[in-house]
Formats: C-alpha cells, sequence, structure tokens
C-alpha cells in the first residue's frame, strides 16, 4: 500500500508541477524527460489497479482492494473496473487463444493491428466520453484558477495528460502484451519474459516484462516479480533485439 501511494501522490504530484512549472516553456530537453516520468508515472496507476485485479493490493479487504483498483484505473483512464477485471481474468484464463482478449491470434496481423484489438478491449464510448469531459473539466480549471488562456490551458492538458496517456498505453501494450505473447501465435509455449536487468525492466513496465513469472505466478505483486525471477530462473526469456522478427505492419 505505501509503494501504491507513492505512485499515486507521484502522477498528482507529476501534474501539479508540469502545471505550475508550466511545462510548454521548457527546453525541448528538459520538457522530454518531463512527459517521460509523467508517463511513467500513468502506467503506475494502472499497475496499482492491475494488483487489486489479481487480489493482491488489500488481500484482507478485498472490497477496499476493489475500492482503490476501481480509483486507480479511473485516474488512469477513466477506466471501468469491473470490465477490465473481467478481461484481464480472461486472459490469464484463456492465455493465447482467440478467447484471450490481449491476443491477436492472427500470425500475419502486425502490432498496430494487435494494438487496435487491444485497445478496443477496454476502451468504451462511455468511457471516452468520460475521459474526455475529465480533460474539459482540467482546461476550464487551468483557465479559471490558473489564468491560462483557453488555447494554453488546452495544450497544458494534451501535454499532461493526453500525451502520457497514449504513451502509457503503447508502454503497456508493447512490454506486457505484444513482446512477451506474440511468440505464441505459432504455437511456441507460453509466455516469454524480456532479458532485462532489474532497473531497466522497472523503468521499461514495473517489471511488467518479466511477464512469464507473472502468469506462472500472478498473486506475486509487481514489485516482487524480480525475486520471483531469482528464484525460478532466467528460462523462457527473449531479447528486445527485434531485427528478426517476422510480423509486418499492416
Amino acid at each position: 500500500m505505501l509503494l501504491a501511494a507513492g505512485i499515486v501522490l507521484g502522477w498528482l504530484l507529476s501534474l501539479v508541477a508540469l502545471v505550475a512549472l508550466d511545462a510548454l516553456g521548457l527546453a525541448g530537453g528538459l520538457l522530454a524527460v518531463a512527459v517521460m516520468a509523467r508517463t511513467l508515472a500513468q502506467t503506475g496507476l494502472f499497475i496499482v489497479g492491475h494488483d487489486a485485479m489479481h487480489g493482491v493490493l488489500l488481500p484482507e479487504h478485498p472490497r477496499w482492494n476493489d475500492r482503490l483498483g476501481a480509483a486507480s484505473l479511473g485516474l488512469y483512464a477513466a477506466l471501468p473496473y469491473g470490465r477490465c477485471h473481467r478481461n484481464h481474468l480472461c486472459h490469464h484464463r484463456e492465455e493465447a487463444t482467440p478467447g484471450d482478449p490481449d491476443f491477436h491470434p492472427d500470425p500475419h496481423a502486425g502490432p498496430l493491428r494487435w494494438y487496435g484489438r487491444f485497445m478496443g478491449g477496454y476502451l468504451s464510448s462511455s468511457q471516452m466520453a468520460r475521459l474526455l469531459v475529465g480533460w474539459m473539466g482540467l482546461t476550464v480549471l487551468l483557465h479559471s484558477l490558473a489564468g491560462l488562456g483557453w488555447d494554453r490551458a488546452a495544450h497544458s492538458v494534451l501535454l499532461c495528460c493526453t500525451l502520457p496517456l497514449l504513451l502509457s498505453s503503447l508502454q503497456l501494450f508493447l512490454v506486457g502484451t505484444y513482446l512477451p505473447h506474440r511468440q505464441q501465435r505459432s504455437g511456441s509455449g507460453g509466455a516469454t519474459s524480456l532479458d532485462l536487468p532489474v532497473w531497466a525492466s522497472l523503468l521499461a513496465c514495473y517489471h511488467f516484462g518479466y511477464h512469464r513469472e507473472h502468469h506462472e505466478a500472478p498473486s506475486v505483486p509487481w514489485f516482487a516479480l524480480p525475486r520471483q525471477r531469482l528464484a525460478s530462473g532466467d528460462a523462457g526469456s527473449v531479447s528486445l533485439d527485434t531485427r528478426n522478427c517476422s510480423d509486418r505492419l499492416p
């Protein structure tokens, strides 16, 4: 819970800091670092919600576990916790089958088509409406309380909220779905793990790249996956080198 609270607090502080510092005025390099840090904080919200889906956020208090998970996914992208929970458990039960909402069974489908299927399993018109209303409300607050012009307030929301969310969805898809599961379209066993040192695995996607370990022990929280990896060995790891990948873009 301390780590989860730290992630949520980091997400809130990064939002306030970027607005207070007027991120639009930062130099190119600093702006890129700020957006990457904001993206990592954004991804952290989903990771907290993911732990809640597996019941490990507050295992002794399942109702509060689900409430906190719902709050994290709500802050992440106005995602409905119930639907995400059902989809994710289905992903574990029917891994790499046509019934897996996170998996694209067509071996000729490239990453963009897979990404479209992946996102389609979680997005809905009502969810998108809630997200847009939230962004519009934040724009109004920046205009009325921070004194920003409408254009600058809207650009700040796009930079501090919309862009990090898009990058976060790509991060979760590539590290937590596409790379660990793409080899299964040829029927080659279970999920694989990315061969990354612990510090790189943390930055890549909160150790979601240790995906084989997660599927073997779904009740292990994200921060304990490196220990789980050491305990199970590193067989079944794959390199991030994709030069020999046969996947084609659509």
